[in-house]
């Protein structure tokens, strides 16, 4: 067997490595080796103070019930106090409105799941978690698992219920047609700007003789004057269904095709999309299906030529500091999803989203 050979003195080094430059090397030895939980930049020491324990300890990420981003779990009945809440974290598992493949009611649990994702945004320099008072508060509880109608009710009385308490919202669900109501709850006082970032333009008319369909959402809630569709931007709009959503142009939203991406790029795509909505309340609504399906193959109508993950990120980083008052992350149907790849691309996005609310003038002041 051969000898591993131990370098335990200077001599040793200086031989071995003649560039060594020895009096770095201890200097790092006197203040790492025997102190590995110590942090000396007071922007990570914030962060580790949160996570680790008095002895150097931190939760096991596959342990506890899970909840979304890991968040607290406080269970909601008619008489839970929502007042102390910032962000309320909602599963909506609800896909009546699919057209092609079922199972994004189980994206939400789908999303419980998937672990290690935070707690600290480095590219935003926040803790979401540590820095808003947040919490999982489970799912929506319907009437009927059959009614798309009643469900939509459930969706709108359910959100309004949240935001009346002073508390802002962020969904999974979930196919997109539950986005309708969220929004009708979000605009009862004023219409919001939206960004929508999504392979399809979800503005078509009724389908089968219902208009409640996840094709539609954006369509339904211009015309029901809760979003405003002059400040609202839909990103990475592609595939064979474009004579579907004339009702986008027709109405004065802005469209930016992901052939348009490569054209603009990403930093042009931001400047608009900031240009777009201005300074009032933005609600942003982000369909995995955005991602191209070589990233996230687990959703209902998947459409190759999409975003790639990190465009994503980059683009939801762009939007640090807009007035955001609420967003959601639909359409994982983790059936499709072998290697739960959607899944994690939509709990990383959902931690984004997340993570700007952080910055908006609309949630209040940053708990220490």
């Amino acid at each position: 067997m051969k000898q591993v050979r131990v370098i335990d003195n200077a001599q040793d080094l200086k031989s071995s490595s003649p560039g060594l430059d020895l009096q770095n090397l201890e200097r790092l030895r006197r203040k790492y080796e025997n102190s590995p939980t110590d942090f000396y930049d007071p922007k990570f020491r914030r962060v580790a103070e949160r996570i680790f324990d008095s002895r150097g300890t931190r939760a096991t990420p596959y342990s506890g019930i899970p909840t979304l981003l890991y968040a607290p779990h406080l269970p909601i009945t008619p008489e839970t106090d929502l007042s102390e809440l910032q962000v309320a974290l909602v599963g909506v598992p609800m896909d009546l409105g699919v057209t092609n493949r079922a199972g994004a009611r189980f994206g939400p649990r789908a999303l419980r799941t998937i672990e290690r994702i935070g707690p600290y945004n480095h590219v935003l320099d926040c803790m979401p978690l540590g820095e808003m008072k947040t919490a999982d508060i489970g799912d929506v509880p319907f009437r009927s698992r059959f009614d798309i109608k009643t469900c939509h009710e459930d969706i709108e009385a359910h959100f309004t219920r949240i935001l009346e308490s002073g508390a802002k919202t962020l969904a999974v669900g979930g196919d997109h047609s539950v986005t309708h109501p969220i929004l009708r709850a979000h605009g009862r006082k004023e219409p919001v700007a939206v960004i929508h970032i999504d392979a399809h333009c979800d503005t078509g008319g009724a389908t089968d003789a219902n208009k409640f369909h996840h094709g539609g959402p954006f369509r339904n809630a211009v015309l029901d004057g809760v979003i405003d569709p002059q400040r609202t931007i839909q990103i990475g709009i592609r595939g064979a269904a474009e004579y579907l959503w004339e009702f986008s142009k027709d109405s004065g939203m802005t469209v930016i095709h992901a052939e348009d991406i490569d054209r603009m790029g990403v930093d042009a795509v931001i400047a608009k999309a900031r240009d777009v909505v201005g300074d009032g309340p933005v609600y942003v609504s982000f369909d995995v299906d955005a991602i191209d399906p070589a990233f996230a193959p687990g959703t209902g109508t998947p459409e190759i030529g999409g975003l790639t993950t990190r465009e994503a990120l980059s683009i939801l980083r762009g939007l640090k500091g807009l007035n955001l008052v609420g967003g959601d992350v639909v359409e994982v149907a983790p059936e499709y999803d072998a290697t739960t790849n959607t899944a994690h691309v939509g709990g990383q996005m959902l931690f984004e989203i997340l993570s700007l609310m952080v910055f908006s003038p609309s949630i209040g002041k940053r708990a220490a």
